[in-house]
């Protein structure tokens, strides 16, 4: 591997971090970073009813839900990277231990992100995502606090 592909990876894998602690933090701006503006959002792996959604979209209905949460962490882990020129696939696996409002027990979740990723002016940013929800225990609609 060249000193470039060594480089563009690491950029990479700021990006994925840049992408938790936006979220776990509720940075919206910070999330919306690492994608590019058109970037095309996928979560309907956790949700049936959710769309998928473009980026600033995207950040509104993640900071009106996910912002509510007293407690989240996203990690994101066994990060796989393959580079073709200036595009690049990104599959992570990530964990999410959490505390749903409403709920007394916490709840986790874990599964895999798929990005395609784009250099840009700007540096590498994702411009698609999909997330595969693998398991949730203690989903939100599970049992809430009486």
């Amino acid at each position: 591997m060249d000193l470039q592909a060594v480089s563009d990876k690491l950029e990479i894998q700021e990006q994925l971090a840049r992408y938790a602690r936006g979220v776990d933090t509720n940075d919206y701006e910070l999330w919306k970073s690492v994608f590019t503006p058109d970037a095309l959002i996928d979560y309907t792996s956790t949700s049936a009813t959710l769309p998928v959604l473009r980026r600033d979209e995207m950040a509104a209905h993640l900071e009106a839900g996910l912002g509510q949460m007293p407690m989240k962490i996203h990690y994101i882990t066994n990060v796989e990277i393959t580079l073709d020129g200036d595009k690049a696939k990104v599959i992570a696996q990530f964990f999410n231990p959490m505390q749903v409002p409403g709920m007394a027990e916490q709840s986790s979740c874990g599964g895999y992100y798929f990005h395609d990723f784009v250099r840009t002016p700007d540096g590498w940013k994702s411009a698609n995502l999909t997330e595969k929800l693998v398991w949730f225990v203690n989903p939100p609609s599970a049992r809430p606090t009486s």
